[in-house]
């Protein structure tokens, strides 16, 4: 025969429920905290401005996305090389929360620096793969670099793994890039990136942009790329400034139900000035 153990009074059970609530407040805070770090990452380590150039515009938008209570690493960035010349870059982390924020910033950092050195964009996306390898970390990036000469406006593009970039002529013409690209950063030693350029005429617009913006659980990133070369065709033959069609392609990106970052930056050539 066996003995029902007795059942718990009102006060035990309530005793035990009391500190389940507890525990679970404090994962709930600690998860929390985690997260508001995380974004604090992410924000302090994109750029606070955008190099001015003369007859160009150069627009960002950026919209960190929840998955539950993780956050991405998505960046983009854009900053003055040692000869003029203009470094773009937009890129994706693999993994969420504070481990991708932080690599995020490593390899947007490791980018400047190196640019310093080797801005030509198949080399430089090479030196940073070594870099990367070399940290050990069981985390990988996907990236786009250009190098953009506003005296020629010659775009030179190399791609890690990233999604293609958005083109439009100021005629409406506009087409997904699609240059050969390389696989992500991190992961295959001596890698080649190989290169390829572009013109970027009057009146023409590049958008750079990562995946959370045309990627979404009821639309797949050929459609929503096919989304964001619509907007472009309609805002180069318009005249749209550099910084409304970045917002328009991010709010694309909300309309698709994005569940990662989405990140955008787009280089316009201003059909009303004259470049050097």
């Amino acid at each position: 025969m066996f003995r029902k153990r007795p059942a718990p009074d009102g006060e035990e059970l309530l005793a035990r429920l009391a500190s389940l609530t507890t525990r679970t407040r404090e994962l709930a805070e600690l998860r929390r905290s985690q997260v508001e770090l995380a974004v604090a990452l992410q924000r302090d380590m994109l750029p606070a401005d955008l190099p001015v150039v003369p007859g160009f515009h150069l627009a960002a938008c950026y919209s960190p996305a929840y998955a539950g209570l993780n956050v991405g690493g998505d960046w983009y960035d854009a900053f003055v090389l040692p000869d003029g010349r203009i470094g773009l870059s937009v890129g994706d982390v693999q993994g969420h929360a504070i481990d991708a924020a932080a690599f995020m910033g490593q390899i947007r950092v490791g980018l400047r620096a190196l640019a310093s050195v080797e801005s030509e964009p198949g080399d430089l996306l090479a030196c940073t793969n070594d870099l990367l390898l070399s940290l050990n970390k069981d985390l990988f990036a996907t990236c786009t670099f250009m190098r953009f000469d506003p005296a020629t406006g010659v775009l030179e593009s190399a791609r890690a793994g990233h999604i293609p970039c958005v083109w439009a002529t100021a005629d409406g013409k506009a087409e997904v890039s699609e240059d050969e690209g390389g696989p992500p950063l991190g992961v295959l030693k001596g890698t080649d990136f190989p290169v390829t350029r572009y013109q970027l005429a009057t009146g023409g617009v590049f958008v750079l942009l990562t995946d959370g913006v045309v990627e979404g659980p009821s639309l797949s990133v050929d459609e929503g790329l096919e989304r964001v070369v619509r907007l472009a065709g309609i805002a180069a033959v318009a005249g749209m400034e550099a910084h409304s069609l970045a917002a328009a392609v991010l709010k694309n990106a909300e309309l698709v139900g994005h569940e990662d970052d989405a990140a955008v930056l787009v280089v316009g050539h201003d059909g009303r000035a004259v470049t050097p």
